[in-house]
């Protein structure tokens, strides 16, 4: 009897079945797709910051401390001012290495050109970098051409890999002007041509400088093997309390504080761990880089909340004003049912149970949806696809069916306010 009159509901009133089912698989649409975009969106939006460049920056402790107690860039020429070239390896092997998605080590110095001071800095560019340690094979493509792709490049960008030639510069658009020269000019400094195959703009003071490969700028200023700075680019976790703590102390927090900061990829984390590898280094945040990433991220997934927040209120209405006007179309038969016995519960169970036949179906319709509005918003915005997480699906389905059962509280209220002899005796 009980399956009967479900059947019977749904063969009676399918229009009304059918608009629910629909407002329930809008409403799973938009919740499945913001709940996957928000957990996948952090990996995005650091892809897209990584135009800002990097947000630590990593040098030897003596530099630091010179750089702190003066605020300057003039630091001593002395070899324990500069950090090895290997210590790019060490990156490699910290707990979040997988986070750092781009690393580049320079070296820079004066150096004469047409009697003038200039600036020469060498980088990776796009270079295949491989670290042995242990056994163990650690190896990443990476360089400058990623971490400043702002430039407005004229000509070409230096590739390591691609391009057997060496001795090659880019230079600054304010170096060109100032000395008239052109892609595919040499220009020579400390007896060593270098072949000018990009100039390059990038609206700060590094237009006058003259970039070559790390390799080139060691053997110009005398400095084998030996790296200034290494600039770095993570995937880094938004600071929140515990984060500004660790960054004042590390060994100030309790034990199991110190573990949660370890093992999330705060900023501050990253650089503790970056110091441990490398005792002689002093990891510092790129407060600006790192505080926009977190403010962006943080608003968006804030967006992305009110915006599922506000699909899940639209839907329970809806739900709520489709069931009413469902008990209430049907409440003969359910004033019938009262007649002959049926209790307030047996009667609202049948209605819930017609309900949630209903919104698995609309869910089932709405989580496919979704994950289109997923692919469409990730390709639009971020010009990737979105990973689906298996987690979002309970998420939305246990979101959904509380919805469903709030959306239903004004249909069970008339139900069981409704009287068998009012609703037979109206007939």
């Amino acid at each position: 009897m009980f399956f009967r009159l479900i059947k019977g509901t749904f063969f009676r009133q399918w229009k009304k079945m059918f608009m629910i089912a629909l407002t329930i698989a809008l409403g799973t649409s938009i919740a499945t797709a913001m709940i996957n975009v928000m957990l996948d969106v952090s990996d995005k939006i650091n892809e897209e910051l990584k135009a800002y460049g990097a947000n630590i920056t990593v040098v030897s402790k003596n530099a630091a401390v010179l750089s702190n107690l003066y605020e300057s860039d003039d630091e001593s020429e002395s070899e324990n001012m500069y950090l090895p070239e290997d210590t790019c390896g060490e990156l490699l092997t910290i707990f979040w290495a997988n986070n750092i998605r781009e690393f580049n080590p320079s070296i820079d110095g004066n150096v004469k050109y047409n009697g003038n001071d200039v600036k020469l800095v060498g980088s990776w560019f796009n270079h295949h970098y491989e670290y042995v340690k242990k056994a163990s094979l650690y190896q990443r493509d990476t360089g400058i051409t990623n971490l400043r792709s702002w430039w407005n490049v004229t000509g070409s960008w230096i590739d390591e890999i691609k391009s057997t030639e060496t001795d090659v510069c880019m230079v600054g658009i304010n170096f060109s002007k100032k000395y008239n020269i052109k892609v595919g000019d040499n220009i020579e400094i400390s007896n060593k041509k270098l072949n000018v195959i990009g100039i390059y703009e990038s609206g700060d003071k590094e237009d006058e400088y003259i970039y070559t490969t790390l390799d080139n700028a060691q053997t110009i200023l005398n400095k084998e093997n030996l790296v200034k700075s290494i600039a770095v680019s993570a995937i880094t976790s938004p600071d929140d309390e515990l984060s500004e703590r660790a960054a004042k102390n590390p060994n100030l927090l309790s034990m199991a504080d110190y573990d949660l900061w370890y093992c999330t990829a705060y900023v501050s984390s990253i650089c503790y761990q970056i110091q441990e590898a490398v005792p002689q280094a002093s990891a510092t945040v790129i407060r600006q880089v790192a505080d926009s990433e977190g403010n962006i991220l943080n608003k968006t997934q804030l967006l992305m909340t009110l915006i599922t927040v506000l699909s899940l209120i639209g839907a329970a209405l809806g739900i709520s004003n489709l069931v009413t006007s469902s008990v209430m179309e049907r409440s003969s038969e359910l004033g019938l049912l009262k007649a002959i016995g049926a209790k307030n519960s047996s009667i609202t169970i049948l209605v819930l149970t017609e309900v949630l036949i209903t919104a698995i179906l609309g869910e089932l319709i709405g989580y496919f949806m979704g994950f289109g509005f997923a692919q469409i918003i990730g390709q639009t915005v971020f010009a990737s696809s979105i990973n689906m997480r298996g987690i979002a699906a309970f998420v939305v389905a246990f979101l959904i069916t509380l919805v469903v059962i709030i959306g239903s509280i004004p249909a069970v209220r008339l139900l069981l306010r409704l009287k068998p002899s009012e609703v037979l005796h109206g007939r």
